[in-house]
């Protein structure tokens, strides 16, 4: 049993902070995991800022974090870009793991590394529906590389090319690297400096070593950020370059 003392002061200080914080019982492990990791002494938690819930305020910052489909919350950033400083929180996972369970959770059935592994340009894939808020000075943007335990459990409406196992919930394990990006030149900068210009998507995909819809995405977020002009075709294939270049 946890110290007398101990309990009053958790009370006291759920009682203090009950303004700021509204319980998080219902979020997603991976969410959860990452807003406890992010946070600071004296940040607030799901406040209401303009009417929207934010999951962290730190100070005159708006931090939220979104671990998948920015287009959900298009509306919310751009409106609170308009009138506030917002960061956008975005993990990718580098090294996951796959973790097979029983259908209740209780036992674990196999557990084996992922052969995938997450790369700071895959990204590019989530801004593909918000890349115009990059130019806007109040937005920033930054990418946590995490490893993580993908939870699999079997279901009747599981997808049949996994034999009925689908995602269940992921789980952070940890976070391993991280960097802001406040500006569209800050992303151009994720090009290879030995890349030649004019290039091709394809070109693009060999320099990061990445496959070539990471790179399509890539092209097509940066050229929409003003930071890279399609100045042509080679074949089928547009040919961009900087503007400088």
């Amino acid at each position: 049993m946890a110290p007398l003392g101990g309990i009053m002061a958790a009370m006291l200080a759920k009682s203090k902070n009950a303004s700021h914080n509204i319980s998080t019982l219902n979020e997603r492990p991976l969410h959860a995991a990452l807003k406890r990791w992010y946070s600071q002494a004296y940040d607030r938690h799901e406040a209401l800022v303009d009417g929207f819930l934010i999951d962290i305020v730190r100070g005159d910052l708006l931090v939220e974090i979104q671990t998948a489909n920015f287009s959900s919350i298009k509306r919310k950033l751009t409106e609170l870009t308009e009138r506030h400083r917002v960061r956008l929180v975005c993990p990718i996972a580098r090294d996951r793991w796959i973790v097979r369970q029983s259908p209740d959770g209780r036992k674990e059935l196999g557990r084996r590394r992922s052969p995938k592994h997450g790369e700071i340009e895959n990204v590019f894939g989530e801004l593909v529906s918000i890349p115009a808020l990059m130019a806007e000075p109040n937005f920033s943007l930054e990418v946590l590389i995490t490893q993580e335990e993908e939870i699999r459990r079997q279901g009747k409406s599981r997808s049949w090319r996994r034999r009925g196992w689908g995602v269940h919930e992921r789980r952070l394990i940890g976070v391993v690297g991280r960097r802001v990006f406040e500006t569209p030149a800050d992303l151009a900068a994720l090009i290879p400096p030995g890349l030649a210009e004019p290039f091709t998507t394809a070109d693009l995909a060999a320099a990061i070593e990445r496959p070539r819809p990471v790179a399509q995405q890539m092209a097509y977020c940066l050229r929409e950020m003003g930071v890279i002009d399609a100045v042509g075709k080679k074949r089928n294939a547009i040919l961009y370059k900087t503007p400088a270049g």
